[in-house]
């Protein structure tokens, strides 16, 4: 049966099925491949485009500007290349191509181009900009904050480490050197980097962010940097987020992500101050603080090469680890009722308090997405719940069956460290069921405050 398929249609259909533009031309530039993706891209149909010149069918482009051509004259590959034309019927088209050259041997016998077509992400992507930028110059309209709306304030801890890496990050927002936090997801590392800004000598400046893992990188370049007039076609004269930032904060979420190439003009920008627009030949100085996150640890990213080594380093002056809430038991119960009663008011709900066999499972999980799983998972159950008191039957799935933590201690461990350890764990539950409070918890544990005190101060060190 085999036998009886055409390989040119069969390969035919398996191009055509690929969620991906696919253009491909002959030596003499002429399309020969052109499947419904790539037409829906440039707004056209296959018949328009089939058997014709290509730069008769896209006339903004050029031998020199156009990808397929190039590669076609050049015989070498052309990998992730923002393209932008106009088409036929004068639509401006943004692309991200991969153009490689086809080969039967040695001889060049035409190019494919595989394109993503990011037109509707970019066109939203500036009119947000311009929105920020209009919110932000505009006296009339300014809402009184700087776009950073978390303080110190909110963030809710009894944990000691945590506590120090705040006032750490009080004396850092007195500078203006930049600053990297890491955290795994959901550890709150844009509340404390807004919390940076609004202690800040720039609180009443911008508050500007942007995650790295969301957009291509041209895209991404041409946000942070800005557009001069010309430098493609359509393109208009558009300033950044460095400008736009000005006298402000800037946020970079998940730095790692962002390419490396790109992270080389964001270090010459951190070492001089100086933004040039993409396609403009003057410099433009900007006053613009600089905080990054990232949710792997910075020294397996330089070490994956998704970071420069320069860039950390430059960045790590002011770094920040924030610890996971497994970290942070004694958090967990606090962080619940404070989530509670957001809720409580956002849904005109009642619900006041925590049964002790749903505070345990809270305590005896491992909460692999940190406090915004907490958050979530709250809000679940005051959904679910029909009585004043959140029940172990409103838990959601994923923590009816917590398995209960226990020591893992080795056969041979010396008693007095086996001690220590179970006291330490006494200790983080009965701060937890407490809600922090230390008298509360000294009589959990039926010792003096002052000795549960002591026992605290002494565990850290």
């Amino acid at each position: 049966m085999q036998g009886d398929f055409n390989t040119n249609e069969v390969l035919e259909a398996i191009l055509k099925s690929i969620d991906e533009g696919i253009h491909v031309v002959g030596t003499d530039g002429r399309t020969i491949f052109y499947n419904e993706v790539a037409a829906n891209h440039d707004g056209l149909k296959a018949n328009e485009v089939l058997g014709k010149p290509l730069l008769s069918v896209f006339p903004s482009l050029t031998r020199h500007s156009s990808t397929l051509l190039q590669v076609l004259q050049t015989g070498e590959p052309i990998i992730h290349k923002s393209q932008t034309y106009l088409n036929l019927h004068g639509r401006k088209i943004e692309t991200m191509n991969t153009t490689l050259p086809i080969k039967v041997g040695e001889e060049l016998i035409g190019a494919v181009e595989i394109a993503k077509d990011f037109t509707k992400l970019k066109v939203l992507s500036e009119r947000l900009l311009d929105l920020e930028h209009t919110l932000i110059t505009k006296p009339a309209i300014k809402t009184g904050t700087s776009g950073a709306f978390f303080t110190f304030k909110d963030i809710l801890t009894e944990n000691t480490e945590f506590r120090k890496k705040i006032e750490q990050a009080k004396k850092a927002a007195q500078a203006d050197s930049p600053v990297l936090i890491y955290g795994e997801s959901g550890t709150g590392k844009e509340l404390f980097v807004q919390s940076i800004h609004n202690a800040s000598k720039r609180k009443n400046g911008p508050f500007i962010a942007q995650n790295c893992a969301a957009l291509p990188e041209a895209l991404l370049e041409s946000l942070l940097f800005g557009t001069a007039k010309g430098s493609y076609t359509g393109a208009v004269e558009r300033g950044g987020l460095f400008e736009l930032a000005n006298g402000g904060t800037l946020f970079l979420d998940e730095l790692q992500s962002m390419p490396v190439a790109l992270q080389a003009k964001l270090l010459r920008v951190l070492e001089d101050g100086m933004v040039r627009r993409i396609g403009g030949s003057k410099s433009i100085r900007t006053d613009v603080r600089v905080m990054a996150a990232m949710n792997i640890p910075p020294s397996e990213a330089v070490k994956e090469n998704l970071l420069r080594g320069d860039l950390y380093y430059r960045l790590n002056v002011m770094s920040y680890e924030l610890p996971p809430l497994r970290e942070r038991k004694e958090d967990i119960v606090i962080l619940a009722y404070h989530f509670m009663n957001h809720f409580n008011e956002k849904f005109s709900r009642k619900v006041t308090d925590l049964s002790k066999a749903v505070r345990k499972t809270f305590i005896d999980y491992q909460w692999p997405g940190n406090v915004r799983e907490l958050k979530h998972t709250i809000e679940f159950m005051i959904n679910q719940t029909e009585t004043q008191q959140l029940q172990s039957s409103d838990l959601p799935v994923s923590l009816h069956a917590v398995p209960r933590e226990t020591p893992k201690f080795s056969e041979f461990l010396p008693l007095r460290e086996a001690v220590r350890r179970t006291e330490s764990q006494l200790i983080e539950k009965a701060l937890a069921a407490s809600e922090g409070n230390i008298l509360k918890a000294s009589r959990l544990l039926d010792i003096p405050r002052q000795t549960l005190q002591y026992k605290i101060q002494k565990g850290k060190k």
